[in-house]
């Protein structure tokens, strides 16, 4: 079925409302002079690279588009990639599309997604899109699978031909799933640049084949010690759409706060949220999710514990049901936890678990039947448990010394409960599910490799490290068979450089954070907790240095930072573009004058 016209009153009430907010829908580059890609691939002034017979370009953005192999793609693609220099001038409003799909729900999302690309491409207008004499732009997207199904197995390939003739210029997409569909249209929007005078400029011919190497490429977001609302947290899963991101690991709880809405409990978001605005209800969760997906990302929701966990837990004895959790908001917090406000899971409470298998059932229903959940369990601190009364008294009473290693028994059948519950709930809720879901905890001492196997089976658990990029854990886990998901805490944990000790990462630590290629490494995090960080600062903390993680996780190429940096500028000037609100890298000037600021 064919779209005989891109033009849909929602994607006009964006463009206008981008124009309004930012004062300029794109980033408008100098256009008094014309540009030249150099034999080194940079985009120099004319009268600055003085080579006669090259082709001149209006803008810089103009020149990035087909200057070197990759042109302005980001993430760079791992197969083929070939860039016209020539270019076509089109009005965005008259794309037309034609879907090919095997299913209504395959169809609809690849519509959604050509809904999505326009309202993309349009703020990349420099003044007025409209064009009367516009090249005539056909694009058709063929995707073979109606599976929606997006987890680590999902083929994400595609690839995209663009090819030009005398009365038209034909965009052709192939894809296994929408989600490598979704993919190529993204890489589209890269060949896609404003024109000094009305409409878009795009490359007349290109054709790239594209993959990525590894099935898991996130962004962790804490919003329970700061709360953060709901525009920031879309603003975060667009910023990693146009990144080829696919993980949204939403880290919503913690001891400081529980404002998740769970229908089975209400009790946690009554006494855990900060108070009556910062809360998510179930529907706004379960929008975000759909929000998400049409943009290629899961949301992967974690539940921490034991520890990380008190504000929400602490009604327990006014219901008749014991103390849940320990160590709430004790003090000092120095003898109880790693930070303030203290607070830890009660393993020898059996209704700490039914409660937790409530939450596993509101969590199950509100995300797709694949999708499964991170059960935390990192800096467990074990004098809480010790210096609890009740809790030393029932070990003794059960034949417990307590020595660490009973300490780490308690705490293995934490995670081994509450993994028996969350069977439970899925074979449940989905009983074609043929293989139990894999779950995701973090390193902490139980994933020492000394005794992680005693506690923690690798057919079960996948373990998210945080250790530094010279620790040896990370190889250790994979030779005993553990997957793997990389969170390398000295150069993608964005929120060092402002507490304590830790040092700020710039975008190149992060970029040349180099992965190992094992297939048990799922892929990598980049991870901003929010003890110093909240909704006015969020933005320009993670981008665009996430987005130097994203090509790593998408391509892992054996070039560093040097090589990509003006692909990076060209992306963090498109982040701009679409509303986010990225930090500053390099002066402007270096940015303008390629080859001089190494």
């Amino acid at each position: 079925m064919i779209w005989k016209y891109a033009v849909v009153s929602l994607i006009f009430a964006q463009y206008l409302l981008t124009v309004s907010a930012f004062g300029s829908p794109a980033i408008e580059p100098d256009t008094s002079d014309q540009w030249i890609c150099t034999s080194t691939e940079l985009c120099q002034l004319d009268d600055a690279a003085n080579i006669g017979d090259a082709k001149r370009y209006e803008s810089q953005h103009d020149c990035r588009m087909s200057c070197g192999k990759y042109g302005a793609i980001w993430p760079m693609p791992t197969g083929s990639c070939s860039l016209a220099q020539e270019r076509i001038h089109f009005d965005p409003w008259k794309v037309r599309f034609n879907v090919v799909a095997p299913s209504p729900a395959s169809t609809q999302f690849i519509r959604e997604t050509n809904r999505i690309f326009v309202s993309n491409i349009i703020k990349e207008c420099l003044r007025n899109c409209t064009l009367e004499q516009s090249k005539e732009v056909l694009v058709k997207a063929t995707v073979n699978s109606s599976d929606l199904t997006l987890d680590w197995s999902t083929d994400e390939s595609y690839q995209l031909v663009i090819r030009t003739t005398g009365t038209a210029t034909f965009v052709d997409i192939k894809a296994p799933t929408v989600y490598g569909a979704r993919h190529a249209f993204e890489t589209l929007s890269n060949l896609i640049t404003g024109c000094k005078d009305n409409g878009l400029l795009m490359v007349s011919s290109a054709r790239v084949t594209d993959r990525p190497i590894y099935p898991h490429r996130g962004v962790l977001l804490d919003t329970a010690r700061n709360f953060m609302p709901l525009k920031q947290i879309r603003n975060t899963i667009d910023a990693m759409a146009a990144s080829k991101m696919n993980v949204f690991h939403w880290h919503v709880v913690d001891t400081h706060s529980f404002p998740l809405e769970i229908t089975r409990v209400p009790e946690m978001q009554r006494f855990g949220a900060y108070g009556a605005g910062n809360t998510y209800s179930r529907i706004e969760t379960s929008n975000m999710i759909k929000y998400a997906r049409l943009r290629g990302i899961r949301v992967l929701i974690e539940i921490d514990g034991p520890s990380h966990a008190g504000n929400g837990w602490q009604w327990g004895p006014m219901a008749g049901m014991g103390n849940m959790a320990v160590c709430i908001n004790q003090k000092p917090w120095r003898n109880y936890c790693i930070q303030p406000p203290c607070g830890q899971l009660n393993p020898l409470n059996s209704n700490m678990y039914s409660i937790m298998k409530e939450i596993y059932e509101d969590l199950a229903e509100v995300g797709p039947p694949e999708e499964t959940i991170h059960m935390g369990g990192d800096e467990v601190y074990i004098s809480c448990w010790n210096n609890t009364q009740e809790i030393t008294k029932k070990m003794r009473e059960m034949g417990y010394d307590l020595s660490l290693d009973s300490f780490y028994k308690l705490w293995s059948q934490f995670h081994e409960k509450n993994l028996e519950s969350w069977d439970e709930v899925n074979q449940r809720q989905y009983p074609h599910l043929k293989v139990p879901k894999s779950t995701i905890v973090w390193s902490s001492h139980l994933t020492d490799p000394e005794h992680i196997e005693k506690y923690l089976p690798k057919e079960r658990f996948i373990i998210q490290t945080w250790v530094s990029a010279d620790d040896p854990l990370n190889p250790v886990l994979l030779r005993k068979g553990y997957r793997v998901i990389v969170s390398t805490k000295d150069a993608w944990y964005l929120d060092h450089g402002f507490w304590g000790r830790t040092q700020y990462y710039n975008w190149a630590k992060v970029y040349n954070n180099k992965m190992e290629n094992n297939s048990n490494i799922l892929g990598g995090e980049v991870c901003i907790w929010s003890e110093y960080v909240d909704q006015n600062s969020v933005e320009a903390r993670i981008w665009p240095r996430a987005g130097a993680a994203a090509e790593r996780l998408w391509s892992n190429p054996k070039t560093n930072s040097l090589q990509a940096q003006y692909r990076f500028y060209r992306y963090r000037d498109r982040l701009i573009s679409r509303g986010i609100r990225p930090d500053a890298v390099v002066p402007k000037w270096c940015i303008l004058n390629e080859g001089h600021c190494f």
